[in-house]
């Protein structure tokens, strides 16, 4: 059973190629999709491509609309969203894609650290699996694989 995960959230660490890591060393028939991570590219795509724009409201919108493309696409295809909220910086789309993943009725991961536990209390609510660590995702995945404890 090939899974199919999107990995949402934070871009300034190396979470999702630990995940993909730990997938890899376990053997896990896993698909990943994600987002594009060069921040520059997301934040600039929809004016390289359809033309520059004056005000940077505009700006951002024509990016946000293309990202939109690959994000809902993601969702839409996931068996399983996994969303990491980091430490540095609001991450607002992060908490927009869990809630969308939740919309979509997709099984959601929502991984953060204990300060974030109050914030994000009500994406906690809609996910199936609040974890800490990209080593915790990787033991889920294997969990619903194989049924199969770590260990």
């Amino acid at each position: 059973m090939t899974l199919n995960v999107y990995l949402s959230g934070e871009i300034h660490t190396d979470w999702r190629q630990d995940i993909l890591d730990g997938c890899d060393r376990a053997g896990l028939d896993v698909a990943f999709s994600a987002p594009v991570t060069d921040h520059e590219a997301s934040d600039d795509c929809g004016v390289a491509i359809m033309g520059a724009e004056a005000d940077k409201f505009w700006h951002d919108h024509k990016g946000a609309k293309l990202n939109a493309i690959r994000t809902r696409r993601g969702l839409e295809q996931a068996d399983i969203v996994v969303v990491r909220f980091g430490e540095k910086y609001k991450q607002w789309n992060a908490a927009f894609d869990a809630g969308m993943a939740a919309a979509l009725g997709k099984s959601l991961i929502v991984m953060h650290g204990p300060e974030h536990q109050h914030p994000l209390k009500e994406v906690d609510a809609a996910a199936l699996a609040v974890v800490e660590t990209p080593e915790q995702v990787v033991q889920i995945l294997t969990y619903v694989e194989r049924g199969t404890l770590p260990g």
